[in-house]
């Protein structure tokens, strides 16, 4: 399903290439980092995805004539612009934050170091590549650890189009999602799919049991039997139970049954006695039924007899958070030649101050645990002396400081495209699933607390946070207004 994207941008992205070609500035270098400033819930950490498909845009970045007729025809470029893009192809380096990662705010999860028109270009598709899935893995990621384990994406027909179905799935499975109902995802990247029948299976059907009969000799070594069509505890479950007899007497085990609408906890339970007292005590319960993280842990303090979650609706559209806010923004730039000048975006609001310079993020592990301590942003050419203590600070609130020993780092940042060309092998979503999973095992459960976390440290390294400070006095020293 490959397609060219090239034109998947913001005009602005095209205008200002224009303006630097005009101006004799195209192949000037700059550095661009991607990252986001919150993750919309009170545990603020995500689950990066979506890097494949940046590597896909990349790869595939052409000016065919199609693109360049319509732009043509906007009469905001000349020809030699025009010429320009034709010939136009990523020649510069990439690096990322691997799938699955877990990252925080602040923190670059991709750096790009290229010529600025080509930099400039690849921002609006990124963004979108990499805010929706590392949305949608992040959303997983929670309602996984809510259910702990078994969960089976369910939400295509509710998502903002084919899209966003198939890759909400693929990030869904990477935040730990078990399987999905949606076959061309499955298809496309290997996932495992998950799925038995509608109401209107029962409903064609003369009797609830007819329904029930003909779906066990249809699979009668997979039969999962929805089972609230009618009365769950009157019919379905008695029901379920008839067939499941008829189909042991065949030397078939059942799965179980689903549950899609009322009192989930109660009717969990009452379903869990009636199966355990006809000898069915391994015989599964699956429920659905607008389900999300929240619901999930209310229905477990209720004592909820359920094994398996299908959540559609409010995880493939992330309903309680719907965007993620990745931004891309310049940290450096050629002003002369082979030199980056390291750049700052000041703000009125403190968060919205850039971090400037070509970075990079190491985080910190305990080596007695293997827990991790703390990321830090740095400047590329620093280095650390894990044998020696770190004293790290607070980026603002600079009374905050902790000295670190017995820690080993890891720099989170890997090569991607170097010289143009790609130097990454992407693994398979479910090798993802499995690093974001153990990833998150290095995490203590405070920092995962899904209400009032411990706040996991993300600070600047001195040498970084000295630049910063310096330039934002100069440059508020600065009158960039003249009357």
């Amino acid at each position: 399903m490959k397609r060219n994207l090239t034109t998947l941008t913001d005009l602005y992205q095209l205008t200002m290439m224009y303006g630097y070609f005009k101006h004799g500035m195209a192949d000037r270098q700059a550095v661009f980092d991607l990252f986001f400033r919150k993750s919309g819930w009170e545990s603020e950490y995500a689950i990066f995805a979506g890097l494949e498909q940046v590597i896909d845009l990349i790869n595939d970045i052409c000016f065919d004539e199609d693109s360049i007729e319509y732009l043509r025809s906007l009469k905001l470029f000349d020809e030699d612009f025009l010429k320009f893009l034709s010939e136009l192809k990523f020649r510069g380096e990439i690096y990322s934050m691997p799938e699955g990662s877990v990252v925080f705010p602040y923190e670059p999860l991709v750096r790009v170091k290229a010529n600025i028109c080509e930099a400039q270009l690849i921002e609006t598709a990124m963004l979108n590549i990499i805010n929706h899935q590392t949305l949608i893995a992040t959303k997983a990621s929670r309602v996984v650890r809510a259910a702990g384990g078994g969960v089976m994406e369910f939400g295509l027909r509710r998502a903002q189009g084919p899209d966003a179905g198939i890759y909400g799935a693929r990030a869904a499975v990477i935040g730990g999602c078990a399987s999905t109902s949606n076959v061309l995802a499955c298809q496309m990247f290997g996932l495992k799919p998950a799925g038995t029948h509608a109401h209107s299976w029962v409903m064609s059907f003369p009797t609830e049991i007819d329904a029930f009969r003909a779906y066990a000799d249809t699979y009668p070594d997979a039969c999962m039997l929805l089972v609230d069509t009618y009365d769950t505890l009157k019919s379905g479950v008695p029901n379920a139970i008839k067939v499941f007899d008829e189909l042991r007497a065949k030397v078939y085990e059942p799965i179980g049954i689903r549950l899609d609408s009322g009192d989930l906890a109660y009717l969990s339970k009452e379903a869990r006695k009636m199966l355990d007292a006809a000898g069915y005590a391994n015989a599964k319960i699956c429920a659905s039924s607008d389900l999300d993280e929240n619901i999930i842990l209310d229905l477990k303090m209720q004592g909820a007899k359920i094994d398996s979650w299908g959540v559609g609706t409010k995880l493939i559209t992330c309903e309680d958070y719907p965007a993620l806010g990745g931004v891309y923004k310049m940290s450096a730039r050629e002003e002369e030649p082979g030199v980056l000048t390291p750049k700052i975006k000041l703000s009125d609001n403190a968060i919205k101050i850039t971090n400037p310079g070509y970075k990079k993020v190491t985080r910190l592990y305990s080596q007695k645990t293997g827990k991790a301590l703390a990321d830090l942003i740095m400047l590329a050419d620093e280095t650390i002396d894990d044998s020696q203590p770190l004293t790290i600070t607070h980026p603002t609130e600079t009374w905050k400081k902790v000295t670190l020993k017995n820690f080993r780092a890891k720099e989170l940042l890997v090569p991607v495209f170097e010289d143009g060309k790609c130097v990454y092998n992407s693994p398979s979503v479910e090798d993802i699933r499995k690093y974001a999973e153990d990833e998150l095992d290095t995490f203590w459960e405070e920092y995962k607390r899904f209400a009032r976390p411990h706040i996991y440290k993300v600070d600047l390294s001195d040498k970084l946070l000295e630049m910063k400070n310096k330039m934002i006095s100069e440059l508020r020293q600065t009158p960039f207004y003249e009357g």
